[in-house]
């Protein structure tokens, strides 16, 4: 009788560096540990500041500067979307599907919408050379601080 050996439990690194192979970037460390922190745990939206912090709150020493030049290389390839939610104000969301956004003005959060739930009925016609390659719906909303409970 042959016994099964224990399943070895994944590396620490093994989600974000199976990722960057994937999307052909070089795992150097700081892309490593970034995408750790991206990836592990789900579906989220950061600002590079948030990421800067969270990464120092883990004993990761990167510059803020990487933390951008990598959230662009990540989505450059593939691995995030970018939501512009204001001129100079960007969340990168980990999911990647087809879908849209609720963001709330009081507080900055960033909620996500099903794609399916959002109908469009026409677009314009794009410019001549040009076509739509993706259409993001960002539904503004204010929270009701006067709601009682």
């Amino acid at each position: 009788m042959v016994e099964k050996s224990p399943a070895r439990p994944e590396r620490p690194f093994a989600d974000a560096l199976r990722r960057l192979k994937k999307a052909e970037l070089r795992p150097t460390r700081q892309r490593l540990a970034l995408g750790k922190l991206l990836f592990d745990g789900g579906d989220r939206h950061v600002t590079a500041e948030n990421l800067h912090d969270e990464a120092a709150d883990h004993g990761i020493r990167v510059s803020l500067a990487t933390v951008y030049n990598t959230l662009n290389q990540f989505t450059a390839a593939g691995l995030l979307r970018e939501v512009v939610v204001a001129p100079g104000r960007s969340y990168f969301d980990t999911n990647i599907t087809d879908h849209h956004h609720f963001f709330y003005e009081n507080d900055g959060a960033l909620e996500d919408i099903p794609g399916d739930a959002i109908t469009l009925a026409s677009l314009p016609e794009t410019p001549s050379g040009a076509q739509v390659s993706r259409v993001d719906v960002v539904v503004r909303l204010r929270r009701d601080d006067s709601r009682s409970d």
